[in-house]
């Protein structure tokens, strides 16, 4: 199977059992955030994590082996996102990202932030001028290396 024939096999069946990825991630015993990024393609599991999530979705035997292999990451194409959302989260990064940079490497030095040894989590926040999206990068500083 393809990575986006197994992405498609697993939301189907997420539909079609009507699961949340809050409750997928529970069952999985992970956070909700890396358990969607692996079933959407974009992470690996052990042969544990993947045992649980095939029968919950009531997946069969190549979904279990697709979900223990390294998978090919990006699942953005190279343009510019339509996805409203996605582009918003794009747009943030090009009006944004200098200026993180440049506050990062003032509190750290010159170095990246790792998207490796690296959490995400997404929160709602209550505001009675409209809910609110919280969402905490949590990653590993990682110096560059003189040599």
């Amino acid at each position: 199977m393809t990575q986006k024939e197994v992405v498609a096999a697993i939301l189907e069946a997420k539909k079609e059992k009507g699961l949340s990825w809050e409750k997928i991630a529970a069952e999985v015993g992970r956070h909700k955030v890396w358990v969607s990024s692996v079933l959407l393609g974009q992470n690996s599991m052990n042969a544990e994590e993947a045992q649980k999530v095939v029968n919950l979705l009531g997946l069969d035997d190549r979904i279990f082996k697709a979900l223990q292999e390294c998978p090919m990451k990006g699942a953005l194409d190279k343009t510019v996102p339509v996805d409203p959302l996605i582009y918003r989260l794009h747009e943030i990064t090009q009006v944004y990202g200098t200026a993180i940079k440049e506050i990062i490497h003032e509190m750290f030095g010159d170095g990246i932030m790792s998207a490796i040894d690296f959490e995400i989590d997404i929160k709602r926040k209550q505001d009675p001028k409209g809910d609110r999206v919280v969402i905490t990068y949590d990653g590993k500083f990682l110096p560059y290396r003189k040599w």
